[in-house]
């Protein structure tokens, strides 16, 4: 996987990681309470860091999953397995990666893994 089109995803990531954390700073007066009292450069961090029990019994659950897929990501970047399906182990096409940045496998695999839930 090109690294600029990594970095561009990295980024992408990185901004929907912080929308989350200002979207709970907006709902949640004890969530902002422990954001204000952290060094704004870890501020993105912070969903990371399990700072705090509160912090995780803010987050609705749709946001919480979300957030834990974009650790995964980002985590997979930081391996350089960032693009690679978890369950076949081909290339996720980019296409489906700008759709959904934080993806774990390709159409196909997560197509199966849907019929397989049902």
């Amino acid at each position: 996987m090109e690294k600029e089109f990594v970095d561009k995803m990295k980024e992408s990531l990185i901004n929907m990681k912080k929308e989350i954390i200002d979207s709970l700073m907006e709902n949640n007066e004890d969530f902002k309470a422990i954001v204000e009292g952290v060094d704004p450069k870890d501020s993105v961090d912070i969903a990371s860091d399990d700072m705090d029990r509160k912090m995780l019994e803010s987050m609705g659950t749709k946001d919480l999953k979300r957030m834990k897929l974009i650790d995964s990501a980002l985590g997979r970047i930081e391996m350089g397995k960032y693009g690679i399906c978890i369950k076949c182990g081909k290339v996720i096409p980019q296409e489906r990666l700008q759709a959904i940045p934080y993806a774990l496998m390709c159409i196909e695999c997560q197509t199966d893994d849907e019929r397989r839930n049902r």
